[in-house]
């Protein structure tokens, strides 16, 4: 049994993601690879290496992976399919993207957004906005899988396997890369901080999510929205927390003006302590809240602010 994960990173460095996944495939089994497809990605291919436990990396490297566009991942990846019985990916905006595809072309099923491992082909996922967690049993010969990688701890590092080169070449024209714009921010990223304060509908106004920055910069915290921030015009997308938004799961998440709905729960509940700030004493997210302060946040964030 042998288990093929494929790596997020940006040509340079691996995304902590990476580590979350192989956390993942060794619960599986201990054969596992890791795949690095992109272009001059050899010092990522060499942090993949690096990884405790791994038996090889595979470096695909080619102009046309320098995106990982989906169209140019996923006949790499069916290339490679025969010589593995799962195939692993982080349920990141990348994996989202190109697994379905691997596993269309693949004819199997997905199983999507695992938390846990029970066995070989048994997974845990969440469903109904992961208001019930459902346990999934594939038998498929080739198991696509992807993981939702607030479930799983970071493996550790200090390993050193073998790195093979992988020749496969692949010509399409049902994509190209244009352009990118990068948020740049000197605050921690969203998903990977350890410290998150979100804020709702209840900040009434993009200009007053000044009060939350005052407050992540004394915390050197992220700094998130529900979907109804975002909705309203306050902040941009990228910053959205919820079900379809980000997942995240620090160590300490504070909700402001935050009302609680299901779709922002998903996003944010596996955190190990979370703080509401909320005027409305009914309001749902007191029900997960570690602590729940039913006051003004208007008065409540400078306080807090002043406090530390």
């Amino acid at each position: 049994m042998s288990i093929l994960v494929i790596a997020e990173h940006d040509n340079s460095s691996l995304k902590a993601a990476t580590l979350n996944t192989v956390t993942a495939a060794k619960a599986i089994g201990d054969d596992v690879s890791i795949l690095v497809a992109g272009s001059g990605c050899q010092d990522a291919a060499k942090a993949a290496s690096e990884i405790a436990g791994i038996t090889k990396v595979i470096v695909a490297d080619a102009e046309a992976f320098e995106h990982q566009l989906p169209e140019a991942i996923a006949p790499l990846i069916v290339e490679l399919a025969g010589s593995y019985s799962h195939i692993l990916a982080a349920a990141t905006t990348g994996g989202k993207n190109f697994m379905p595809r691997v596993a269309a072309l693949l004819d199997v099923a997905q199983i999507s957004d695992i938390v846990e491992v029970k066995s070989e082909d048994t997974f845990v996922r969440p469903i109904y906005a992961g208001n019930a967690m459902a346990t999934v049993q594939s038998s498929d010969s080739i198991k696509i899988i992807t993981v939702r990688t607030t479930g799983f701890d970071d493996a550790e590092t200090g390993g050193s396997a073998a790195i093979e080169s992988c020749d496969f070449s692949v010509s399409q024209e049902q994509s190209k890369f244009i352009s990118e714009q990068l948020s740049v921010s000197e605050r921690p990223e969203l998903t990977a901080a350890s410290i998150v304060i979100s804020g709702g509908r209840g900040m009434q106004s993009g200009e007053n999510f000044v009060l939350l920055e005052r407050v992540a910069d004394k915390l050197g915290a992220a700094i998130g929205a529900s979907r109804a921030a975002v909705d309203a015009g306050f902040v941009p997308n990228d910053m959205q927390v919820g079900q379809t938004g980000k997942i995240v799961a620090p160590d300490l998440y504070i909700a402001v003006g935050i009302s609680g709905a299901i779709q922002h729960l998903a996003g944010m509940k596996d955190s190990k302590v979370i703080v509401a700030i909320n005027k409305d004493e009914e309001a749902p997210i007191f029900q997960i809240a570690d602590y729940g302060l039913v006051a003004d946040l208007f008065k409540a964030l400078p306080e807090l602010e002043e406090a530390l």
